[in-house]
């Protein structure tokens, strides 16, 4: 007998009621095993889209998505620390930072996802160097967290499956852009997978999931509302996607670009990022008299880097696919790069095959886009603005239409605006606030 049914649950919150915890922990344990339908959890997930759920709810709801599964132990020597990204467009940060802050002391284990739509997934950029796995076991994981100080890899089937069975359900029933969902989406696997202290890096712009920079505070403060509940050290940095993140968006491109990096190059915003995000890691592991800058210097982020790749079957020496075909794009005009637009760039380089439309498609690992001028710059007619990657010529057209007013070179002293985006233009200050527990 259940002590619940569940259209009394989705009555309650369709008329804007508190769920109880005890309400809570049956339904997402009841759709998880069976008994919820489908059709009954779309109906409460309808309802939480449009009544919300107070952060004491949205806790609760968490903590059942994460009792839903198991949860990993951790028993590492190094503290550990974890990274989770909202998505963006030229989003390589994971690569370099989990080196980095495995060479600063830290144990960084990055379960991470494959790419949808115009975000990229770290697992295909890491698939795209010859012989790397993704899929590790939880031993293989922790072996490697003590031996190297770092892992991304997949996700293991065990964490959390009711939120991935209701991810699939939001998928399809229009029910997606709710914070409280989101939150408890992000925060349930990365609770489950044990680590000590959590930075969320949640972007704001056009390339983002969230446009405004208010609505990703919103997102972040639920977050770290979360980590909070679950004592889990949280903090968030809100960074600017309204262009993309460094000269790379792709898959191949993007790990030569995070290896630059890495050896003491890479793009100045890349470089920021990591760093910025490296010395809130550190500081929530209890490290935070390390210099991740002086790490970076060094080569030994590099050095864990090689060592990272080796262990998951890579070889960190070996060259990266490189596209059947490229297209440059020039400027039409003389005058000044006024944009580049982070989701114009994204759906190009998805439509050239560096992303998926449908979960379990195939990318093309040297499919992307090179950017080789940035907003501000003064540009000359005829002068290359962007490579498209692909080994699918047929493809260009449609990415040309997707960049189809994303980029713009004006005569006007001063690059436009993004006002509408509420995020500043790339490179000119990718942090735009930080918030802790």
């Amino acid at each position: 007998m259940e002590p619940f049914a569940a259209v009394d649950v989705i009555r309650a919150k369709r008329d804007s009621g508190r769920l109880t915890d005890e309400q809570i922990a049956w339904v997402v344990d009841a759709y998880t095993r069976g008994v919820v339908a489908e059709e009954q959890m779309a109906a409460l997930a309808m309802a939480i889209f449009l009544r919300g759920m107070d952060a004491a709810e949205t806790a609760r709801w968490t903590g059942a998505m994460i009792d839903s599964g198991e949860r990993l132990e951790l028993r590492v020597s190094r503290p550990t620390v974890d990274k989770h990204s909202t998505g963006g467009v030229g989003d390589k940060i994971t690569l370099p930072l989990a080196p980095l802050v495995a060479a600063c002391g830290a144990a960084v284990p990055q379960l991470s996802g494959r790419g949808l739509g115009h975000t990229g997934g770290t697992l295909d950029k890491l698939e795209s160097i010859p012989g790397w796995r993704a899929e590790l076991s939880t031993a293989e994981i922790l072996k490697q967290l003590e031996d190297v100080g770092a892992v991304v890899c997949a996700a293991t089937e065990g964490l959390a499956p009711a939120d991935r069975k209701l991810y699939a359900l939001r998928d399809v029933t229009s029910t997606v852009e709710s914070i409280p969902l989101i939150a408890s989406s992000i925060m349930s696997k990365k609770i489950a997978e044990g680590s000590a202290g959590l930075v969320l890096d949640v972007k704001a712009g056009s390339g983002a999931f969230m446009k405004t920079r208010d609505q990703a505070r919103e997102l972040a403060r639920a977050l770290v509302e979360i980590g909070a509940a679950h004592g889990v050290a949280t903090t968030a940095l809100l960074t600017d996607m309204s262009t993309p993140l460094g000269n790379a968006v792709g898959n191949a491109v993007e790990v030569a670009e995070a290896v630059d990096v890495l050896r003491g190059g890479g793009p100045p915003d890349v470089v920021e990022l990591t760093l910025a995000l490296a010395r809130e890691m550190l500081t929530l592991a209890g490290l935070g008299e390390v210099d991740p800058a002086e790490v970076l210097a060094s080569g030994r982020g590099y050095e864990t880097w090689c060592r990272m790749i080796r262990a998951q079957g890579g070889d960190p020496e070996a060259t990266l696919p490189v596209p059947a075909h490229v297209h440059v794009v020039e400027a039409e005009l003389d005058g000044l790069l006024s944009t580049m637009d982070a989701y114009a760039v994204g759906v190009a380089a998805w439509r050239l095959g560096a992303g998926r439309a449908r979960r379990g498609e195939r990318v093309q690992y040297a499919a992307g886009i090179r950017c080789l001028a940035r907003p501000g710059e003064r540009v000359a007619r005829g002068q290359p603005l962007l490579e498209l990657h692909t080994d699918t010529p047929d493809a260009v057209p449609a990415a040309l239409a997707a960049l189809d007013g994303g980029l713009v070179v004006s005569d006007s002293g001063e690059p436009e605006d993004p006002g509408k985006h509420d995020a500043p233009a790339g490179g000119r200050g990718i942090v735009l606030e930080t918030i802790r527990s």
